[in-house]
């Protein structure tokens, strides 16, 4: 390895990692924990690129080479003041190329020890998706399972207060995975970016304890479960939370109750199950959503499509789902969910928990 070089396999050793990526490649995806400064915005990408293609690679480098100038001034100025002698930052761009190489340059000038990630961003992906493929079969992944409305999420939340290993998908993709699902204001992951945080999320478990993670379906939102992943979550055990009806509408209300707030979104959304509800059954939920009566609507979605859904996919997709261990549940409040996260602790050894 090259003097002011290093690979992903040293990305902890380092002060802060930058990524000189335009803003769009960055939002992309990119390295946990990286902070964007790029040394070529969108736009200035987009025009180099194209004086590359139509004029010269020269053309190309003799335009690029001065805004990247401009950019790394800016940067030195803005961000690096209040940096000491000793610090030490990795920089990469796509594959380790000019654009890091250039930034690398004129901070090892100053006097720091920066180095460039060799294969840059590439390679971390490369990475990713090798660890996705192997080491979701390294973990003993306890499924938690139950209708809509049972609180499972809230339930993964209290297992990771008690001290035990939770994976929340639904967390990392920004989405709840049904059809209203979608949270306000809050756009979805990349499929890359969402891919990356599991990829983080897997890195930081013991395969010596068990990981709680919640039945999902391969595609929460937009974004898709990894093959290997959701493989492996459908050979594991179940653990399923069986919540009275009434417990769980009244759980609905309470972590659904924004939905009332946006009543075209919310007709929208019901509007996506015109393919397997009738059109006056449709027309009756949409009214609800208009006169804001979400207990008639929520009732009425758990009857009619949730809980028939439910039925069908936990039965066909989950192998263990038969023999699942059974955790009654008549309240879903705040301490309720305490007391089922207790309950399914207790189902296993103490020691797994703080081993």
């Amino acid at each position: 390895m090259k003097k002011g070089s290093a690979t992903v396999a040293q990305l902890s050793e380092f002060d802060e990692i930058i990524d000189v990526r335009s803003p769009a490649e960055f939002a992309d995806d990119h390295i946990p924990g990286a902070v964007n400064m790029p040394v070529l915005d969108d736009e200035q990408r987009a025009r180099v690129g194209t004086i590359y293609k139509q004029v010269s690679p020269f053309e190309a480098r003799r335009i690029g080479g001065a805004l990247v100038a401009e950019n790394l001034a800016r940067h030195l100025h803005a961000h690096f003041q209040d940096k000491p002698k000793h610090w030490r930052p990795l920089v990469y761009c796509w594959r380790g190329g000019q654009r890091s190489g250039a930034f690398v340059t004129w901070l090892r000038m100053v006097g720091w020890d920066a180095c460039q990630l060799e294969g840059g961003y590439k390679n971390f992906r490369r990475l990713v998706i090798d660890a996705l493929d192997t080491r979701p079969t390294t973990f003993d992944f306890r499924i938690i399972c139950g209708p809509t409305g049972s609180a499972k999420t809230r339930i993964l939340e209290a297992l990771a207060a008690a001290g035990a290993q939770m994976l929340d998908l639904e967390g990392l993709a920004s989405h709840k995975g049904s059809v209203l699902g979608a949270l306000p204001g809050i756009a979805q992951p990349t499929q890359k970016h969402f891919e990356t945080a599991i990829y983080a999320a897997l890195s930081r478990f013991s395969p010596a304890r068990p990981v709680y993670v919640e039945a999902e379906s391969r595609k929460i939102g937009r974004v898709h479960v990894p093959t290997a992943l959701i493989e492996a979550m459908r050979a594991a055990p179940c653990i399923a939370i069986d919540a009275t009806r009434e417990a769980r509408i009244d759980f609905l209300l309470r972590d659904y109750a924004y939905l009332g707030d946006d009543v075209a979104d919310l007709q929208f959304k019901l509007g996506c199950l015109n393919r397997i509800v009738s059109k006056d059954t449709l027309e009756r939920w949409q009214g609800y959503a208009a006169a804001h009566d979400l207990p008639a609507l929520f009732t009425e979605l758990i009857d009619q499509h949730y809980d028939p859904l439910y039925k069908r996919s936990q039965n066909g997709n989950y192998q263990r789902f038969g023999e699942a261990i059974r955790v009654p549940a008549d309240d879903l409040s705040p301490a309720g969910i305490a007391a089922i996260a207790e309950a399914i602790l207790a189902t296993r050894p103490q020691a797994e928990v703080s081993g």
